[in-house]
């Protein structure tokens, strides 16, 4: 019968090849070789049996030749897996006990078993065995260190291809916002030109509406020095006709055609006072039709004010026969000339008047107070370096709730079709803007409305 050291022998075996499966992670690594692995249970279990069923020296030697078989198997396996650094230190601890194991065998068969006779407390193989363990185990640490360190690795590359794989979803998600956004960006600028024309256009048709409203005060305006040249015209040749006739007479009266020529006289310098001031008037209608040449001029206000004040007012009654107002003019008698743009200066002027000449009608139309007389005034003064013009009228006011916009572009308190709502804008971008000066207003609803210029000198 076999000893039962040599089944130990046999069952310590397949200890090993249980614990070097593990620490190698063969089942991964190799799997075939896994697979004949596992089936080493199976011959390992016939020896048992055999051995404790027959005994003899017979089922000893296939015990021998079942551990030399295993250890075959190891030594392929480690070859295998030599590049596998837990598979040195499985190396490292079976090479002791399987020296011990050849040397017992060979020994055996040489009839001296020497070796079992030294070591018959088993206290070597014990220590052998300890050492094979605990170099198993290093390598099975080693192999978790290393199978968490390719379980990171993994990770991180699964990481770095989520990262990839968002940068490239964000990637394309940019381009596409950035297309959209591009045509976004195409149709603004498309809307914007748009706007642009159409606000050049409303700028150009305020511009017209101003001219027109300064034509029909041209119109009317001229017509008063037009009828006394014509008048004095009547005359005059009234006047030559009688002189011819007294000179023509047998008996002439010096005296008579000496009061004859001085009437003639006094009649041309009429003609030609109200003719100049016929082409004094057309000669501002050409300035203020002209475009600007936004060149500054020492600019008397006074005379400007005066002018554009009666222009106005005249405008309106051409449109409205029915219409009067009182005009009141305080100007200061020393007052600096402003350099300025005159043509400019004069739209802004034109368009104060006008409103306030609207604002007075307005409230003379509603007919809700008697007695009520329509005034407008402008008032020039001159303090710390500075002209200021105020234009006041007692017409219908500009409600609170309003006042903080009628600055503001296309902003307008006319019904619709009396106004673009760019009169006060561009008012205040020539006084501000062009002439670095302000524009403020100050008003009263259902009282009136006082606009004051300040232009620095």
């Amino acid at each position: 019968m076999a000893s039962g050291n040599e089944f130990m022998d046999t069952a310590l075996g397949l200890g090993l090849v249980y614990w070097g499966r593990k620490a190698l992670d063969l089942p991964t690594r190799l799997p075939t070789w896994d697979r004949w692995l596992t089936r080493l249970w199976q011959p390992a279990a016939v020896i048992i049996v055999l051995g404790v069923v027959v005994g003899g020296p017979v089922v000893g030697w296939f015990d021998d030749l079942f551990i030399g078989a295993m250890m075959a198997l190891g030594a392929a396996v480690g070859w295998r897996l030599r590049a596998y650094r837990p598979a040195f230190w499985v190396g490292v601890g079976l090479a002791p006990y399987a020296l011990y194991m050849v040397l017992g065998v060979l020994l055996r068969l040489s009839g001296r078993d020497v070796l079992h006779t030294l070591d018959s407390g088993g206290n070597l193989e014990t220590l052998l065995v300890l050492w094979t363990g605990s170099l198993f185990f290093v390598a099975r640490s080693q192999h978790k260190t290393l199978a968490a360190e390719a379980q990171r690795r993994l990770e991180a590359e699964q990481e770095q291809r989520r990262i990839l794989s968002q940068n490239h979803s964000l990637e394309h998600e940019v381009n596409q916002r950035t297309a959209a956004l591009a045509q976004q960006t195409d149709a603004l600028r498309t809307t914007l030109q748009e706007l642009r024309d159409t606000q050049e256009q409303l700028i150009q048709a305020e511009k017209m509406a101003s001219l027109g409203e300064l034509t029909a005060g041209i119109a009317h305006e001229i017509q008063n020095p037009l009828n006394f040249v014509n008048n004095f015209a009547e005359v005059s040749s009234e006047l030559a006709q009688e002189l011819a006739e007294e000179r023509a007479r047998p008996t002439r009266d010096p005296e008579l055609e000496a009061e004859l020529l001085a009437d003639l006289k006094q009649n041309l310098q009429r003609i030609g006072q109200h003719g100049k001031r016929a082409a004094g008037i057309v000669r501002g209608m050409l300035e203020h039709s002209r475009a600007s040449t936004g060149e500054r001029q020492p600019t008397d206000l006074n005379a400007l004010c005066d002018e554009y004040l009666r222009l106005a007012y005249h405008g309106l009654r051409a449109k409205d026969k029915s219409f009067n107002a009182t005009l009141q003019t305080d100007f200061a008698p020393v007052l600096p000339l402003v350099e300025a743009v005159g043509q400019d200066l004069g739209r802004v002027l034109l368009n104060l008047f006008t409103n306030a000449f609207y604002a007075v009608r307005q409230r003379q139309l509603a007919a809700t107070e008697p007695g009520y007389a329509p005034t407008v005034s402008v008032r020039t003064s001159y303090r710390d370096r500075e002209v200021q013009v105020v234009v006041h009228d007692n017409g219908t006011g500009i409600p609170e709730a309003v006042r903080a916009k009628i600055f503001q572009p296309f902003f307008t308190t006319k019904p619709s079709g009396e106004g673009t709502g760019l009169g006060l804008a561009l008012s205040h971008d020539i006084v501000v803007q062009g002439h670095g000066g302000a524009l403020e207003v100050a008003s009263e609803e259902g009282a009136g409305t006082t606009f004051t210029i300040k232009l620095p000198v």
